[in-house]
């Protein structure tokens, strides 16, 4: 799969993260999706640390990973890791 059809679907997999857990979905809803070497996700969130001061998330993020990755694995049928730029 490539990076475009990730893009493509990515509300997908939210809308669904968000069933399953919504600290998850408020975690990496401004996610914006830099790259996929095919294997690992990358996820940047420079624009999202712009504008939240007390709104940081990347504690959370790493606790709330695995939820996303099985919901990527769910929705679009591939297995990721993910990372953070």
């Amino acid at each position: 799969m490539e990076l475009q059809e990730i893009r493509h679907r990515w509300n997908e997999v939210l809308d669904a993260v968000l069933e399953v857990d919504r600290i998850s979905w408020l975690a990496f809803f401004d996610a914006r999706l830099a790259e996929f070497d095919g294997r690992t996700l990358t996820l940047d969130f420079s624009d999202a640390r712009k504008l939240s001061s007390s709104h940081e998330f990347s504690d959370t993020r790493l606790k709330q990973q695995q939820i996303l990755i099985e919901t990527i694995k769910s929705v679009l049928a591939i297995d990721v890791e993910i990372s953070e730029r």
